[in-house]
């Protein structure tokens, strides 16, 4: 017998070679599966809501484990956090319901990818977001002209890596934002799901729309195309963060989606 537990974990990314684990490289879930096991020698591998590339930070990971003995939960995040790095924290736990599993019940994801502009790169921000370089600062109001043509159902072909296992390049974008702060800009990405870097051609592609490379007119035929090569740049790791998931309301597992529910149930893989 087991007791499932949810965990929100957040990470800074800049050392990890991504979330899933990987035999010789550093990895967040990877280091997670020690702590489990430090706590809980005979702990299966945790399993989290989506894979982050290496350098991508996370505030709200959603990570399912099963112990074998029942933990408080605040008792189980301070015996985990004891076994940790300092660059990953689990920031909440709570007793998970039988057959709940996080990348099957999401149904949407907030990203947020923070830009820094200006003529040096701010040494406190290194690593945590992207400085774009530039005489001129950014067009933001064209960047706000472009955004939309990306929101609602849509291929996006011309916004996936090659190397993308997706078995449809459909996804819904709800929601696409951005918030200026002085030199810093965040732009948020809400969605179902997303391709294998979606968010970071988005947001290079943006970026390419802000220093005047492509025009606020072409969006609409860059996704038309279905093509990798006509959209833009893909913005480096080091500026995203997945920020919010939202899962299910019947697993009563955080606050419900605003956009509602509309993703079928999912066969659920054997977690032993």
């Amino acid at each position: 017998m087991t007791f499932p537990f949810f965990l929100r974990l957040a990470y800074l990314g800049t050392k990890f070679y991504g979330w899933q684990i990987q035999s010789h490289l550093r990895s967040v879930q990877g280091e997670l599966w020690k702590a489990l096991q430090a706590i809980d020698p005979e702990a299966i591998m945790p399993q989290g809501t989506g894979r982050t590339d290496a350098g991508v930070h996370a505030r709200a990971q959603g990570v399912l484990i099963h112990t074998r003995k029942p933990w408080e939960p605040y008792r189980l995040l301070a015996a985990l956090n004891a076994h940790l790095p300092p660059d990953a924290r689990v920031m909440a736990v709570l007793a998970a319901p039988e057959g709940f599993f996080p990348r099957h019940h999401a149904v949407a994801k907030r990203y947020i990818y923070s830009l820094q502009e200006g003529p040096a790169e701010d040494p406190f921000l290194k690593g945590r977001r992207w400085h774009v370089h530039g005489a001129k600062p950014l067009d933001r109001e064209a960047m706000l002209q472009a955004a939309p043509f990306l929101i609602g159902e849509h291929d996006f072909s011309s916004f996936r890596h090659q190397e993308c296992a997706a078995k449809s390049p459909i996804r819904i974008i709800h929601s696409i934002r951005l918030i200026a702060q002085g030199p810093g800009l965040d732009l948020v990405f809400e969605g179902n799901r997303f391709l294998m870097h979606q968010v970071r051609i988005m947001a290079g592609t943006l970026v390419d729309i802000g220093k005047g490379r492509i025009a606020v007119a072409a969006m609409p035929h860059i996704l038309a195309a279905q093509d990798r090569r006509r959209s833009g740049f893909t913005a480096p790791p080091q500026g995203l963060y997945l920020d919010a998931v939202w899962y299910q309301s019947e697993w009563g597992l955080g606050e419900p989606c605003p956009w509602g529910e509309g993703i079928p149930r999912l066969p659920l893989p054997i977690v032993p």
